[in-house]
């Protein structure tokens, strides 16, 4: 017994301690040192250790296995690979990875090899680039300097492929996997020795995209390769930023991930947060179905599939997502059924059997949209009636907005639909709001600030024939040229040329 407790003592005392990363680096005073990890692109401190003669060491049991970095004075880095294993390296400060001599590591021998053997190369190929400047495309030398830089290109990708032959048990073979482009093969040739598709080479390189990614290794992730490789998938050089274009990408990728890793956290995280962010119209779509996919969703045994994040922020998203579910491109704009100015007639959208139908959200009060008010009734006036396309504009005419709503209305002689929540109708409803609903309206047009996520004006949708949104956050420019492609008349003299208006014009 005694000695299995010594055992059971001296094993776990060894298993506290793990690894060390020790470190001597000639030519830099004694210092505080941070060791930084890589966590996608982003660089996070790790630990900190103080400099005495040189060396600095840390304690690895603290870290997790990937890409790290001795992050110097002078925001000078040492990367290094970290996987389990003790690390021991010895550099100079004037070049930390030229001169980075490996004592103790197998995975930083390989790595330390690649690193110095792949600038050596790419310094010589740049040296190749211009000196080919100086000749003709068409002339002998300048294929003679072609054929040397593709033979450096050849080398590294043969100095890779030997990594990943040789070293297959090593993260560091992972890593270098993971920066190689997959092989194209040639596209057929037809008899007449012409291409049959000229695009099957890219559309291979995007079904082959992740071949050399081992999309269950959560190690990846803790390097900055990954992250590259991810951005460069949903930029415009591999496909159309149209929203339903990349929710097909995002879905079939991240399907493929493990529910519970690390790289479907990153993956997931970045596609939705990178897409919420984005200023192109329409693309919250894609924030919004991964929201409702991957972090609303509930797995078998009922719990969040972003296990990453606390019950109460995931309450929020979801509340959000559900909103702007009914909202994005594509779908069915939910109705809304009104009073008009006369506070007695009821007035709803899809009863109009207009070809565009312009849902317009404003309040009397807002300076901005007593800019954008007028240009609307212009357009209308001008284009938009005759041509079968409806504005059903919805104010705010709640207490003593009420009258200032109507004033508006018809000093400005709007012409088109204006409907609101009176102040009369909001009292009414609070009390008892069935008698309104379902015979007039519904609860969702009553609290249509809520159904529409209403938290600034002017907010505009266009809808087409059948109440689908085909677009919003437009400007009055962008509006009118929309309106005019869509009915093919795009040769028509514009009201509001794009280049008088400015962006904040822009309505949400």
């Amino acid at each position: 017994m005694k000695a299995l407790f010594l055992f059971t003592l001296l094993f776990t005392t060894s298993m506290a301690f793990g690894q060390t990363l020790k470190f001597k680096v000639e030519g830099l005073k004694d210092t505080t040192v941070n060791l930084v990890r890589y966590y996608g692109k982003r660089l996070y401190y790790a630990d900190t250790a103080e400099m005495k003669n040189g060396y600095i060491k840390f304690d690895g049991s603290k870290q997790k296995s990937g890409i790290l970095a001795l992050f110097l004075p002078g925001q000078k880095m040492l990367e290094f690979i970290y996987n389990n294993e003790d690390v021991t390296i010895e550099a100079s400060y004037t070049d930390l990875m030229g001169t980075a001599n490996v004592k103790k590591s197998e995975e930083n021998k390989v790595f330390s090899a690649y690193v110095k053997y792949i600038n050596s190369e790419r310094t010589i190929a740049n040296q190749l680039v211009e000196q080919r400047k100086a000749f003709a495309v068409n002339s002998p030398d300048y294929k003679v300097f072609t054929e040397k830089i593709n033979q450096k290109t050849a080398n590294v990708i043969n100095y890779q492929k030997d990594i990943v032959a040789n070293h297959w048990d090593k993260l560091v073979s992972r890593i270098v996997k993971l920066s190689m482009d997959v092989v194209i093969p040639e596209a057929p040739i037809s008899e007449a020795e012409i291409t049959v598709d000229p695009n099957l080479r890219f559309l291979y390189f995007r079904q082959h995209y992740f071949d050399n990614i081992d999309l269950q290794d959560d190690r990846l992730v803790r390097t900055p390769i990954y992250h590259k490789k991810l951005e460069n998938y949903f930029s415009e050089s591999m496909m159309i930023q149209h929203w339903d274009t990349v929710l097909h990408y995002a879905f079939d990728l991240c399907d493929q991930l493990n529910p519970k890793s690390e790289l479907f956290q990153y993956t997931v995280s970045w596609i939705t947060s990178s897409y919420e962010k984005s200023k192109i119209m329409g693309m919250d779509k894609v924030f919004v179905m991964m929201g409702d996919r991957y972090y609303c969703a509930r797995n078998a045994e009922g719990n969040a599939l972003a296990f990453w994040m606390k019950e109460e922020k995931l309450k929020t998203l979801c509340e959000k997502v559900n909103t702007q579910k009914n909202l994005v491109m594509g779908a069915i704009a939910p109705n809304i059924s009104l009073r008009d100015t006369s506070d007695v007639t009821w007035k709803d959208f899809y009863s109009l059997q207009s070809e565009y139908k312009i849902l317009y959200f404003w309040d009397p009060n807002c300076g901005h949209c007593k800019k954008i008010t007028p240009k609307l009734q212009v357009l209308y006036e001008r284009k938009f009636r005759d041509r079968n396309v409806e504005i059903f504009a919805v104010g705010k005419a709640i207490g003593d907005e009420f009258e200032k709503w109507k004033n508006y209305v018809k000093k400005n002689n709007l012409e088109f639909i204006n409907v609101a929540v009176t102040d009369k109708l909001f009292k009414a409803a609070t009390e008892d709001a069935g008698q309104f609903v379902p015979k007039h309206t519904t609860l969702e047009a009553l609290n249509y600030q809520q159904t529409y996520d209403i938290y600034a004006t002017p907010k505009v949708f266009v809808l087409d024939q059948k109440n689908k949104i085909i677009a919003k956050s437009l400007s009055v420019s962008q509006l009118e040229d929309l309106i005019d492609r869509l009915q093919k008349k795009s040769d028509l003299e514009k009201i509001y040329p794009p280049e008088d208006e400015k962006e904040d014009e822009k309505m949400n």
